[in-house]
């Protein structure tokens, strides 16, 4: 770390991962538009934004050919996680969906062994199985919720995974590089969605689905989220490493769900609203999220990356 961070740079990175908690709720909020629209939409804005901030920057967006490729496709394994992530929120509610996303460092504990070629640990698998637990809890009280639950952990899921390949990727390239092509590539991978999805969806005049943004409002909420939840969040959130540690954010990315549940409640009231068991499964897999990073960095170990946002 090059600077001593202030009390404006702790306030700052907790207001980011406050937007990013908020995503689930403009999701909501952009109903009836289809979740492969909200994602094609917010990507395609995203890229635009991203490539000003670089030509302003006079940054050179140069890769080489074989990564290029490489960072497209893994920009499509983007756009998928966000299509199920949005999805999740409209199957069951926002804190359902927001609880199941804090399965990804129990995912990241099965994948990261498997792609990076390392030795699972037994604290890993140990966490894992709280994390089973708490998802037990969830599972036992909300069961009319079930399907919006497993969406929300297949989100958690390629989280996990295009994390894990980013570790790489960072090593070599600006993360506003990265971010430009990846952004490209889930615009791509969300347009061959929203046309399957159109082709694939039976006709019904009394359908409410849209495919296209119809109204101002909802034009507001496609810009809020590609421009401050995408590009400024990550952005300043990569700005920021230079003054916290990599522990540092992580510990306080794995707010995000509380953060995004507590806003859930504020803005839609009773239909946010659970059951004592769903808290209680949630507070148990949180609390395997944070105890994971605090283990993983104890004195002699090597510090934690901070995951990708949503």
């Amino acid at each position: 770390m090059s600077q001593k961070p202030t009390y404006s740079d702790y306030f700052q990175l907790h207001f980011i991962v406050l937007i990013w908690g908020f995503t689930a709720i403009l999701g909501k909020l952009l109903e009836p538009l289809d979740s492969s629209a909200v994602v094609l939409f917010r990507t395609t804005l995203a890229v635009l934004g991203i490539g000003v901030v670089l030509k302003v920057r006079q940054q050179s967006i140069q890769v080489s050919p074989s990564d290029r490729w490489r960072l497209i496709a893994t920009g499509g394994l983007i756009g998928l996680h966000w299509v199920l992530f949005f999805a999740a929120a409209r199957l069951a509610n926002v804190s359902v969906c927001l609880a199941g996303m804090a399965t990804s460092s129990l995912w990241a504990s099965l994948l990261e062994p498997l792609i990076l070629k390392r030795k699972v640990e037994l604290i890993e698998v140990i966490l894992g199985g709280v994390v089973m637990a708490g998802l037990y809890l969830i599972f036992q009280f909300e069961f009319d919720k079930v399907a919006g639950l497993i969406v929300a952990m297949l989100a958690a899921m390629l989280s996990s995974l295009f994390t894990i390949i980013n570790s790489r990727f960072t090593q070599r390239y600006e993360a506003l590089v990265i971010s430009f092509y990846e952004m490209a590539g889930a615009s791509v991978g969300a347009l061959a969605l929203w046309f399957a999805s159109r082709m694939l969806t039976p006709y019904d005049a009394t359908s409410m689905i849209q495919y296209v943004p119809t109204t101002p409002l909802q034009w507001l909420w496609l810009i809020i989220l590609s421009m401050v939840c995408t590009v400024y969040a990550y952005t300043i959130g990569v700005g920021l490493l230079r003054k916290f540690s990599p522990y540092m954010a992580v510990l306080t990315v794995n707010l995000e769900p509380v953060y995004g549940i507590l806003l859930a409640v504020l803005i839609f009231g009773n239909t946010e609203r659970m059951t004592i068991g769903f808290y209680l499964g949630t507070l148990v897999i949180l609390a395997a999220v944070v105890a994971y990073p605090l283990w993983k960095n104890r004195p002699g170990k090597t510090k934690t990356q901070l995951p990708t946002p949503l």
